[in-house]
C-alpha cells in the first residue's frame, strides 16, 4: 500500500520555526508520501507541494476550507495524514495509530470548567449533530496528533457539518467513519515549565512554549539537523 501524504493547513506567518522542526520530526519518524502545505507556504520550504487557499474567515473556517481543498485535490493521496504545524512525532513509527481523547461529553466538561467561547460551542454543536445522526456517545478526536483521513469520508463529514460555525471536523469525521482507536490524553504543552512527558510519542506546543519553554528546547535538541523539506542555504 502506498504511504499516505501529509496535509498541513497553514496560515501566513513570518518564519514558523515550529513547522521547521515538525517537518524534521516527520521526515525522521512518520512514514509518509508527499507533504502538502495548504494555505501559506513559507519561503524556506523545499520539496513540498502547495495548495493556495483564500484565508478570509475565522481560523476555524480557514482550516476547514484547507481540509476541503486537500480532499478535493486530485493529486493528494486518497488516504492522508492530517497534521498541524506544531505536531511533533518524537519516536519512529511503523504507521500512525488511531487515537482519540475519550467521550466528547467528558472533554466538554473539561473545557467548560476552564473556557467558554466559540470552540466550546462548536464542540457541543458537533456532539449534538452526531447524536442526531445516530451516534449517542461520540468520541473526541480533537487531539494534537496526526489523524489518518479518507478523502471521501472527510468530504462527507464536512458536508454534514456545513451548518456549524465551528465544526469539530476531526471528531465529526472520526465518528462518522467509525474509526474507534486507542484513548490517550492530549499532548499539547502550553507552558514553559518542566511538567510534560519527555518520553511521549507525540508532543505539540504553543508558540511561547516552543520558543521559550523547556519543551521547545527538548524538541530542538532532538532534531538538530535540517531535513529535505528545508531549502539549501535557508536552514
Amino acid at each position: 500500500m502506498d504511504l499516505p501524504d501529509l496535509v498541513v493547513p497553514l496560515r501566513e506567518s513570518k518564519n514558523n520555526q515550529q513547522l521547521r522542526y515538525a517537518l524534521r520530526s516527520w521526515a525522521e519518524n512518520l512514514p509518509h508520501g508527499r507533504v502538502w502545505l495548504v494555505g501559506y507556504r513559507p519561503y524556506w520550504t523545499a520539496e513540498v507541494e502547495h495548495i493556495p487557499t483564500v484565508q478570509a474567515g475565522t481560523k476555524y473556517q480557514n482550516t476547514t476550507a484547507a481540509v476541503r481543498a486537500a480532499c478535493e485535490h486530485p493529486d493528494v493521496s486518497d488516504r492522508f495524514l492530517l497534521v498541524n504545524d506544531d505536531f511533533f512525532t518524537m519516536r519512529e513509527l511503523d504507521e500512525m495509530p488511531v487515537l482519540h481523547r475519550g467521550p466528547v461529553r467528558e472533554v466538554e466538561r473539561y473545557y467548560a470548567s476552564r473556557h467558554s467561547g466559540s470552540y466550546l460551542t462548536g464542540m457541543r454543536e458537533t456532539r449534538a449533530l452526531l447524536e442526531g445522526l445516530g451516534h449517542p456517545e461520540p468520541l473526541s478526536y480533537e487531539l494534537h496528533v496526526p489523524l489518518t483521513v479518507d478523502k471521501a469520508g472527510m468530504l462527507a463529514a464536512l458536508d454534514a457539518g456545513r451548518g456549524l460555525d465551528v465544526v469539530h471536523k476531526r471528531t465529526l469525521y472520526g465518528n462518522l467513519a467509525g474509526l474507534g482507536g486507542r484513548r490517550i490524553e492530549d499532548v499539547k504543552v502550553m507552558h514553559r515549565g518542566p511538567k510534560f512527558d519527555r518520553g511521549a510519542e507525540f508532543i505539540s506546543t504553543m508558540p511561547d512554549a516552543f520558543a521559550n519553554g523547556m519543551v521547545g528546547g527538548l524538541i530542538r535538541r532532538r532534531f538538530p539537523r535540517a531535513c529535505r523539506y528545508e531549502g539549501r542555504g535557508l536552514r
